[in-house]
């Protein structure tokens, strides 16, 4: 006798669950939120992204798209308290942040199991790579850890070179040169032009130590992703390297918005709206690439001596110019008075440069016509956003990674000028400024404006359909989707 079937239908699994951990500075937790927008959008993956409350607001931007947790900012004796970001840090502190921002990990491991026996279970964790404690979690969860890279490759592995082999100089000499053996043509970059995280370590210290763990912890990880695209760095993605654990690299970027998304807060609140600064960027509509877009990022507070060869270099040659010095960068006595005199009586140009005090809409300036440079300290999130908008670079490196990435646009991409590779440690001479600005707006560097331009088309090529970094990111989505599909033993 045949047994009758049944109706019913099986529920469907639901769709992996992916535990999202930022780092808490402008520059990392920003593309990490692009790339957990742009995963959502392609389905079959739940995302949660982990914030405190200070850094909560910026999911605002990507609406629904992300889950989110948010937990108390984790108190530690060498950070100071109240303080939950890299913004305004000073740099001596940069390691104190990646140190107390560890103590997460405790909190996420005990959330994570109170969902381990559901299907809301932690599948896998997409962390920022000053996130290498999650490494530890992830393998006491019993899932894969993809580490997120908001730099250049080639950044990145120097970064984590420097922690590997931890070379030293020779004599105390901040010019000696430190290589870089395992890396493509074999690099050298003088003492000074290391990162501070790595400048600063102190054996036996529990931050310098802590801070070296963090990068180690990399290199244990599944994969890293990296916010780059190819044509960009060919070289350092042919081939596996060791200095990021042999590990294979994905490079799903540029991660910026579309052009109508120039808008968009993903940066937070802005001192001006794009709306405006694109209005007045229109008195020079007539003059295309006649403006010069300068800023040195969120968290570097330009010194005294380099804010006052700039301004003097922009007076002396009076380029057009936008400069947005954030809220603490001392300019020199009545400069800002003079640009507002000259504004005030310029008529339909409203004259020839303007002072943003705080956070500007920097991708709506960088894509509007009249924009034709841009002096940055090459932050990646600066480069690629210049790179994506076809806008040459003139490069003031002043730490971190920044002289690795200045070199790779310089030397490699052709894509920018320098404007002094002497750092925090000494200001150009405002004429040496003013001859690059001059040089740059009259039309001499016409080569790496080209080059700028060649760049941007590559980059777009690489994020439509069928392209390097587009393959790549389909790739990902249906990596989670694989690490989703049954828990790991």
């Amino acid at each position: 006798m045949a047994t009758a079937a049944t109706d019913r239908t099986a529920a469907p699994e639901p769709a992996p669950h992916v535990l999202v951990v930022p780092y808490p500075a402008q520059g990392h937790t920003i593309p990490l939120l692009d790339l957990a927008t742009l995963l959502a959008s392609r389905g079959g993956v739940r995302l949660t992204v982990v914030a405190t409350p200070a850094t909560a607001p910026l999911l605002a931007a990507h609406g629904d798209a992300v889950g989110e947790l948010v937990l108390p900012f984790p108190s530690h004796p060498a950070f100071p308290a109240g303080v939950e970001s890299a913004k305004g840090l000073s740099p001596a502190l940069f390691g104190a942040l990646i140190v107390a921002y560890a103590g997460l990990r405790a909190p996420l491991g005990d959330w994570a199991r109170e969902r381990s026996g559901d299907p809301d279970r932690v599948a896998a964790i997409l962390s920022d790579f000053f996130c290498g404690w999650t490494q530890p979690l992830a393998a006491e969860l019993g899932v894969s850890r993809i580490a997120f890279s908001p730099s250049a490759v080639y950044g990145t592995a120097v970064l984590h070179s420097l922690f590997r082999r931890m070379p030293q100089r020779e004599d105390g000499d901040d010019e000696s040169p430190i290589d870089f053996p395992d890396l493509p043509s074999a690099p050298a970059y003088p003492w000074r032009q290391l990162t501070l995280l790595y400048r600063t370590y102190r054996d036996g210290n529990e931050v310098s130590e802590g801070v070296r763990r963090n990068f180690l912890w990399n290199l244990e990880a599944s994969s890293f992703v990296s916010n780059t695209f190819r044509r960009l760095e060919e070289r350092y993605l042919v081939a596996p390297l060791a200095d990021l654990g042999f590990r294979r690299v994905r490079a799903i970027g540029p991660l910026a918005p579309d052009a109508a998304d120039t808008a968009s807060g993903r940066g937070g609140e802005t001192a001006v709206s794009a709306a405006d600064l694109c209005a007045w960027l229109d008195g020079f509509a007539d003059d295309d690439g006649s403006v010069v877009y300068i800023s040195f990022g969120s968290m570097a507070v330009l010194q005294p001596p380099h804010a006052a060869a700039l301004a003097a270099a922009l007076e002396r040659t009076g380029v057009p110019f936008v400069w947005a010095v954030g809220t603490a960068a001392p300019l020199p006595e009545g400069f800002e008075e003079r640009v507002a005199a000259a504004a005030a009586t310029a008529g339909r140009r409203r004259g020839k440069g303007r002072v943003v005090r705080g956070w500007a809409p920097q991708v709506a300036a960088l894509r509007h016509r009249a924009v034709g440079w841009f002096v940055t300290h090459c932050g990646w999130n600066s480069v690629l956003e210049a790179s994506a908008a076809g806008v040459p670079m003139l490069a003031w490196p002043m730490t971190a990674d920044q002289f690795v990435n200045a070199r790779l646009l310089v030397e490699e991409a052709g894509a920018a000028v320098p404007v002094s590779w002497d750092g925090i440690q000494a200001a150009p001479d405002a004429d040496e400024v003013a001859r690059v600005l001059g040089a740059a707006a009259g039309g001499r560097f016409a080569h790496v404006a080209a080059r700028a331009k060649e760049l941007a088309e590559e980059a777009a090529a690489a994020v439509t359909d069928g392209g390097a970094s587009r393959q790549e990111m389909e790739e990902l989505v249906r990596e989670l989707r694989e690490l989703g599909s049954e828990p790991k033993e």
